[in-house]
């Protein structure tokens, strides 16, 4: 696990102690340390350690930089079922705060966040306010993010894209055989998850898409019956807003997706809530992914009301609310998703479905020529 935190002293230490009863710190790890400037900003000493190896599903209790708070997460469990909490386009407002009280109601194993963080939108001091935000969940259980337009606060000849995102939220991309931070690949439980980058290169001679090519030619399906997907900007949407912009990248990597039998698809980028039904090319496919848009986190540019009518074939529910979702695979072949709209007092269940794998349907082995034919196409 890589414990990441933040220090406005210099000369703290990159030190994590930790052990699995309070105070009781048998094991420690020294990390890493970086910090950036961003115009007349200039971010603390920002740490990042990795501690372990861990045992699963396990309670730990831990410290940073040898003084400071204890605080305590819990480790993924090694096999089904496991629990994944999904919400995108967060932001700092009341309705994020609403999301995160929800999400700290269930009972869940790992956090999945398609992108839009802190909507500091160039204003560095809002990354730290996000992270105060965010730390009651975020230092207790793994967030696994991906980048968002927002998060590229670029400025053509001074500040390069992603500067404060790549420095704050270092995901495990080198450990995954990426070179890049805005996309990588993780095992948890028997799932194995790949997280796009809608804001990198896709391109048929990018090196997203080779590395994309390479981690599923890796996927063993028996160790991970599970294969799902994080990106920001949604290929199936038929809200008015931000029509059109996954095309290219839906174009040149669906085929990829389809061939190698993705589950789930989850994004963010559009403020509401959408799901598919199985879809592959824009047609109905019982082999292909269910596509979900849940970019309904709470941000302050409010939601995107608008949707397209008649509703297309593959869309089968939309709601324009903020909300979150929760995913949790219960075993090799049925999985239960549920988006929970805040509106009210309560997380309301509005929407749920068991979602059969395409391991157990047969889709996997139907499609293995097809795979191996495009993975070892140059």
């Amino acid at each position: 696990m890589r414990v990441t935190w933040i220090t406005d002293d210099e000369s703290s230490p990159s030190v994590v102690e930790y052990g699995t009863s309070p105070g009781g710190y048998n094991c420690g790890a020294e990390g890493e340390s970086t910090s950036y400037r961003y115009l007349f900003y200039r971010s603390g000493k920002i740490h990042h350690t990795v501690i372990g190896p861990l045992e699963h599903d396990t309670v730990y209790f831990y410290r940073c930089g040898r003084q400071g708070p204890e605080f305590e997460f819990k480790t993924p469990p090694a096999q089904f079922p496991i629990t994944f909490a999904v919400a995108g386009d967060l932001g700092q407002t009341g309705w994020t705060k609403s999301t995160l009280d929800h999400i700290g109601q269930c009972k869940y194993d790992v956090h999945l966040l398609p992108g839009d963080l802190s909507y500091a939108d160039y204003m560095q001091h809002r990354w730290d306010t996000f992270g105060e935000l965010v730390q009651p969940l975020a230092s207790a259980r793994p967030w696994m993010v991906t980048q968002g337009n927002h998060e590229k606060e670029s400025i053509p000849l001074i500040m390069d894209a992603f500067q404060s995102y790549n420095a704050r939220w270092k995901m495990p991309f080198e450990e995954s055989g990426s070179n890049s931070n805005l996309y990588y690949s993780f095992d948890v439980a028997g799932a194995h998850l790949i997280m796009l980058g809608s804001y990198a290169d896709y391109d048929e001679y990018s090196d997203q898409y080779r590395w994309l090519k390479d981690d599923l030619s890796k996927v063993d399906r028996k160790k991970t019956p599970w294969l799902l997907v994080l990106l920001h900007v949604p290929w199936y949407n038929s809200n008015e807003a931000h029509q059109g912009e996954g095309d290219g990248m839906m174009a040149i990597m669906e085929p990829l997706l389809y061939a190698a039998s993705v589950d789930l698809v989850l994004a963010g980028h559009v403020h509401a809530y959408e799901r598919s039904i199985r879809v592959n090319n824009g047609k109905p496919d019982p082999c292909g992914a269910v596509y979900i848009t849940i970019g309904d986190g709470g941000n302050k540019e409010g939601l995107a009301r608008k949707y397209k009518n008649p509703q297309p074939d593959w869309s089968v529910f939309r709601e324009a609310s903020f909300g979150h979702g929760e995913l949790k695979i219960v075993n090799s072949t049925h999985a239960f998703w549920s988006w929970h709209r805040n509106d009210d007092d309560e997380p309301v269940r509005s929407d749920q479905l068991w979602i059969t794998s395409l391991v157990s349907s047969g889709c996997v082995a139907e499609k293995s020529r097809e795979l191996r034919k495009i993975l070892m196409s140059p």
